[in-house]
C-alpha cells in the first residue's frame, strides 16, 4: 500500500507520528478530529482484533457474498500503512472471535451455508508471530453468529449461534488452550444471535441483550438465573451495543453496563444497570444525538465511550447516523465527538489503538459491496484548545512485560509526579456492533522519582488473563502511547517447550494411508501435565497422548494444519507447537515449522 507523504496541517501532526493520514483534518478540536486514511480496505472487514504487536487482524471469510469460495483474511499494520491479504481454509464469515490469553485470536464457527444460514463447527487460531491460521478442535455443533467470552481462568465460553442444521444452538461450551472443548451445557432459554455478554468481577457472566430480559450465568455451576432485570425500552435492541463501564479501585470494581441504540426503526436511547446493587435494574441514561442500529461503541483510556455509526433504518444509508457521541460515566452525559464522513452500517467495526486513537472501517448494507474507506478518530484529549498536539506523558519502560494478579510492578516515566491514572485496556475483538473483548481496568499506584509503583489487578474476573494496552494519563487527562503488557495467571512461570519428533521430515502417502506421530516436551520449572494434538480431517482427529501413534489421513486433496499444545503442571505457561503440511492426493509435505 502507498503511504501518503506527511504534508499535514499542524492539528494532524500528532497522529502522523504513528499513522499515515490523508491531508484533510476536520477542525473540531473540542470534539476531537476525524481523518480518512489514504488507502482503502481490500476485503470486507467483518471481524477485527487488535494483536499484541499493535497490528490488526481482519477476518472476512466469504465476505457476505453467497457462492464466494475465495475465503480471505488480512493484516493491517497501522505504522507501516500496509494491508496484506491471505487465504483462509474455510468460511469464517460471521464467526465469534476473541483473543486467547497467549495472544492468539481464536475464531469460533462461521458459515457452513448461505440462505438459509447454517453454522460451522470448526475453530481456528491465528498466530501473530507466523501470520498463520491453524485449525483447532471443532465444537460439538455449528455456530453462526455466536458470542465468545474470555473467563477469569483463561477459558473461553461460547454461546448461541445457528447450528449446522440452522436452529439456534442453545448450549454453552468452554475451550481451554491445553485440553480443547468441554462438554456442552444446555441453557433453559433460547438466546438471540450474537448475545451481548460481559464477565463480571464475581465470575458470573451477564447477558445484557438484545432482548428486554437480562440474565446471569454461573460458569462454575453451569446454571442460569434468568430475567433478573428488564429494560425500560420495550423493543428489542437488535444491533445496538453494550459496554462494561470502567472497573477501578475508586469504584471498588463495581460493574455497570451501558446499552444503547438498536431496533429498526432504531432508538437513540441508552440504559444503565448497576450490577453491584442488591436488586439490579435498568434505568434510562442520556440520549445519543442520533438513533443507531449497526452501531459501534469503543471505550477510551479516559473511561469515556465513543458511540458511532449506524442508521435510523437498518441497512439504509439514506438514514445513516454520521454524528459521533461521547458518553461520560462521571457526569452520565453524552457529548458531541464530531462526525464521520462515511456511513458505517452492517459489518462496520471500530477498535481502540495503542496511540489512543480509534480506527473505524467497513459498512456492508448490500451484498457484493462494502465501504472501502477507513477513518481515524483522534479524541480531544490529544489536542490543545488551539488545535496543536497535546503534550503526552511517556512510558520509557516497564520492569516486566508480564503482570501478575495483585503483584507489584513498576512503570518508568519522567512524568511520574503528574500522573493521575494508570489503566489497562484489553485489546479489542469486534464484530456486528459488539466488542467481545474490550475492557477498562484501573490500577492502584504511587509515584516515585521517575517511576510509578503499580499494583496489578486483583484477579482474573476483573482482568481476564491476556494482552492489554497499558496507558498512563496525566492530570489533564492526556494519555501516553500504550505499552503492550500481558496479564498472567502465573507471571513468573517459565513456559514449556516442545518438538514434534515424528514425522521428522516430509512424508509421501497414498489416499487414506496412516502416518505415525510422536512428540516430546519440556517444562524447565515443572513437569508437562498434558498434551493436546489436533489432526483436522484425520482419524482420530485429536489425541491427548505424547505419542498418538497411527493416524489415518485424507481422502481428497486439500490443506492440513497440524498442531500440538503442551500444558505445564500448574495449568499455565502454554506453548503451541505447529507443523503445517500441504497435501495432494499422494503427498503430505511438511513446509513450515513454528514455535510459540
Amino acid at each position: 500500500m502507498n503511504r501518503f507523504a506527511r504534508r499535514l496541517f499542524v492539528p494532524c501532526l500528532l497522529l502522523a507520528i504513528l499513522i499515515p493520514l490523508a491531508p484533510i483534518c476536520l477542525a473540531q478540536t473540542g470534539q476531537g478530529q476525524w481523518q480518512t486514511l489514504p488507502y482503502t480496505m481490500p476485503i470486507n472487514p467483518v471481524h477485527a482484533a487488535l494483536l499484541n504487536n499493535g497490528k490488526v487482524v481482519i477476518v472476512s471469510g466469504s465476505g457476505n457474498v453467497a457462492g464466494n469460495t475465495s475465503f480471505r483474511a488480512a493484516l493491517w499494520d497501522p505504522q507501516a500503512g500496509t494491508i496484506t491479504t491471505q487465504p483462509v481454509g474455510w468460511d469464517m464469515f460471521c464467526n465469534g472471535m476473541v483473543v486467547l490469553p497467549d495472544g492468539r485470536p481464536f475464531v469460533m464457527g462461521g458459515t457452513l451455508q448461505y440462505d438459509p444460514f447454517h453454522g460451522e463447527l470448526r475453530t481456528s487460531t491465528y498466530d501473530p508471530a507466523t501470520n498463520t491460521f491453524t485449525d483447532q478442535q471443532s465444537m460439538a455443533h455449528g455456530r453462526w453468529y455466536p458470542t465468545g467470552t474470555v473467563l477469569g481462568d483463561g477459558r473461553v465460553m461460547i454461546f448461541s449461534g445457528l447450528s449446522e442444521t440452522g436452529g439456534t444452538n442453545t448450549s454453552i461450551e468452554f475451550y481451554s488452550a491445553g485440553s480443547g472443548w468441554s462438554a456442552a451445557f444446555s441453557a433453559p432459554w433460547t438466546p438471540p444471535l450474537y448475545p451481548r455478554m460481559h464477565l463480571l468481577p464475581n465470575g458470573n457472566v451477564f447477558y445484557s441483550g438484545s432482548t428486554t430480559g437480562s440474565s446471569l450465568f454461573n460458569p462454575a455451576t453451569h446454571t442460569w438465573t434468568t430475567n433478573i432485570a428488564f429494560t425500560n425500552y420495550t423493543g428489542t435492541r437488535t444491533y445496538g451495543s453494550s459496554v462494561l463501564l470502567p472497573l477501578t479501585p475508586a469504584n471498588n470494581y463495581a460493574p455497570k453496563v451501558l446499552i444503547m441504540g438498536g431496533g429498526s426503526p432504531s432508538t437513540n436511547t441508552s440504559e444503565i444497570i448497576d450490577l453491584s446493587a442488591p436488586t439490579p435494574r435498568w434505568v434510562y441514561g442520556p440520549n445519543m444525538s442520533q438513533p443507531r442500529i449497526e452501531m459501534n461503541a469503543t471505550i477510551l483510556p479516559n473511561g469515556r465511550v465513543l458511540a458511532i455509526g449506524g442508521s435510523l433504518n437498518d441497512e439504509d444509508t439514506t438514514t445513516a447516523s454520521l454524528k459521533a457521541d461521547l458518553y461520560d460515566p462521571g457526569s452520565n452525559t453524552f457529548g458531541p465527538a464530531g462526525a464521520e464522513v462515511y456511513a458505517r452500517l452492517y459489518h462496520s467495526v471500530s477498535l481502540l489503538l495503542p496511540d489512543g486513537t480509534v480506527w473505524v472501517a467497513g459498512g456492508n448494507p448490500q451484498r457484493g459491496t462494502y465501504e472501502l474507506h477507513m477513518e481515524i478518530y483522534s479524541p480531544a484529549y490529544l489536542l490543545n484548545p488551539d488545535g496543536s498536539p497535546a503534550t503526552r506523558p511517556t512510558i520509557t519502560g516497564t520492569f516486566s512485560s508480564v503482570i501478575g494478579y495483585g503483584s507489584a510492578f513498576q512503570v518508568q516515566t519522567p512524568d511520574a509526579a503528574n500522573i493521575s491514572s494508570v489503566v489497562l485496556m484489553r485489546n479489542g475483538a469486534v464484530t456486528h456492533a459488539f466488542d467481545m473483548d474490550q475492557r477498562y481496568v484501573g490500577l492502584s499506584f504511587t509515584a516515585g522519582t521517575g517511576v510509578l509503583n503499580v499494583t496489578g489487578p486483583p484477579n482474573g474476573n476483573i482482568a481476564p488473563p491476556g494482552y492489554y494496552m497499558l496507558f498512563i494519563l496525566n492530570s489533564a487527562g492526556v494519555p501516553s502511547v500504550a505499552t503492550m503488557v500481558q496479564v498472567s495467571l502465573a507471571a513468573n512461570d517459565v513456559p514449556p517447550t516442545g518438538t514434534i519428533t515424528n514425522p521428522a521430515s516430509n512424508v509421501t502417502i497414498s489416499t487414506g494411508q496412516s502416518v505415525t506421530y510422536s512428540g516430546t516436551g519440556n517444562d524447565p520449572d515443572g513437569t508437562i501435565s498434558a498434551y493436546s494434538w489436533s489432526f483436522p480431517g484425520g482419524n482420530p482427529s485429536s489425541s491427548n497422548l505424547a505419542n498418538p501413534g497411527s493416524v489415518h489421513h485424507y481422502g481428497s486433496a486439500g490443506f492440513l494444519a497440524l498442531g500440538v499444545a503442551l500444558l505445564a503442571n500448574r495449568g499455565t505457561g502454554r506453548r503451541h507447537i505447529v507443523h503445517r503440511y500441504s497435501y495432494s492426493r499422494y503427498k503430505l509435505q511438511r513446509n513450515r515449522f513454528a514455535q510459540r
